[in-house]
């Protein structure tokens, strides 16, 4: 038997390179890893104590620890007690889609009290960009192109490509100011072919932490208006940027109420750290009831094909959530603390790089919002942090403020002065 073993041994790997050769997706070329997951990879190998993540896109609590809301961990209890397991439709389930739209449009909202905003729950915020690129795609009829701000979430570019839709984009953010780019954002929009499809981030811009003014946004709705271009919103963060929900929806409420049709996207990964629950919502405002009940058929003709129906345990969570006056009450105290914790470590690292001497302005640290920030430091720079401090962030210097705490800011501040003065 081991005479035979040898030669079968032997054999094998040229058995096994015979099948690649053979097999249907040897032609199958290996894809470029993720940029933010490769950072986080590179963060579990270091074996250092001091090594500090800023690439991930989720909050972390004063220790550095996921965060379950006190509120979610509530309606967790109240859904536990009743309800069942059964197939949602396929818009998802009517009480939270309902409790979403008012969330993001206001109760004062023309469109909600008309009944006519096409409303369909989503998996995150994600899934809804899908579904609204498949719509677009399918049924605008004015233009097959979109427009997204440079720049913008790496993942916008594949879903609206992939949707049916060119990707072109249009000026936002300024290297030089480490701020907006006002005068190019407008010079683009006043370009731009009339009836196109715009992107706009509505508070929290990812990546950069740069939004807009309330003053600038009305001159940009009004550019979008004189051009009759279409208003795609991605509200990510509602809540989550500078602790009130109602700031935080402005773009989209202002817009609505001067008469702009617009699609909207929610998710409710980050303001209600329901991350892995996949809760979101996609809506269009629409001209009537009749009209929105044609849209909405055509909503679900697009889903059924892609996963049938949504999730069930999240949507019921945010939907206990926004229907209970006290625990939507709690929530919205828990957010603004979320915004609070993240505002605080802006003010103080810009305080700390500031009290070095570190070459360079830091006021955007402050002036940006939400969870992002673009610092400004160069890839060279970033690669140091990472192999000699053992701090990790993306290439293009944008860190996840939320992975500062009181246990780290220092260290990491000293160590992004060093960077910048050369001495790391």
């Amino acid at each position: 038997m081991q005479a035979i073993a040898r030669p079968l041994a032997r054999a094998a790997p040229r058995a096994l390179s015979r099948a690649a050769a053979l097999s249907t997706w040897s032609a199958v070329p290996a894809g470029p890893p993720d940029a933010i997951l490769g950072v986080t990879e590179a963060f579990k190998r270091d074996q250092d104590p001091r090594k500090i993540n800023l690439g991930v896109g989720a909050y972390r609590d004063g220790n550095g620890k996921p965060f379950v809301l006190p509120s979610v961990k509530k309606a967790e209890e109240i859904i536990s007690q009743s309800g069942d397991k059964e197939y949602l439709p396929i818009t998802g389930l009517p009480e939270f889609t309902r409790r979403a739209a008012l969330l993001a449009y206001g109760a004062e909202s023309a469109p909600l009290k008309g009944n006519a905003v096409a409303v369909t729950q989503s998996i995150s915020g994600t899934g809804a960009l899908r579904i609204g690129g498949a719509f677009l795609a399918r049924f605008y009829p004015h233009s097959k192109t979109i427009y997204l701000p440079t720049p913008t979430w790496g993942n916008h570019t594949p879903i609206f490509r992939d949707s049916g839709l060119e990707v072109k984009g249009y000026r936002y953010y300024d290297k030089k100011t480490v701020g907006l780019d006002f005068e190019g954002l407008k010079a683009d929009l006043q370009s731009m072919p009339e009836k196109s499809i715009v992107l706009l981030h509505a508070c929290a811009h990812n990546p950069t932490g740069v939004d807009p003014t309330q003053a600038q946004w009305i001159e940009i709705s009004n550019i979008i208006k004189e051009k009759s271009l279409f208003p795609f919103f991605d509200m990510a963060y509602q809540g989550f940027a500078s602790g009130s929900t109602s700031k935080d929806a402005f773009a989209v409420r202002h817009f609505v109420s001067e008469g702009h049709q617009v699609a909207l996207c929610q998710s409710f990964a980050k303001n209600m750290g329901l991350y892995g629950e996949r809760v979101g919502a996609f809506s269009l405002t629409t001209a009537d009831p009749e009209e929105k009940a044609r849209v909405e058929s055509q909503l679900k003709i697009v889903i059924r094909p892609m996963y049938s129906n949504p999730p069930l345990h999240g949507a019921r969570i945010a939907s206990t959530i926004l229907g209970s006056p006290e625990l939507y009450s709690e929530w919205e105290g828990e957010v603004k603390g979320m915004a609070e914790r993240i505002i605080s470590m802006r003010d103080r690292l810009y305080d700390n790089l500031v009290a070095q001497k570190t070459p360079g302005e830091w006021g955007h640290i402050k002036s940006q919002i939400g969870m992002f920030s673009f610092t400004g430091l160069t890839t060279p720079q970033t690669k140091a942090l990472a192999e000699k401090a053992h701090i990790y962030m993306t290439a293009d210097g944008r860190i996840s403020m939320a992975g500062l705490n009181a246990h780290n800011i220092d260290y990491f501040s000293e160590s992004v002065s060093r960077a910048v003065k050369g001495d790391i």
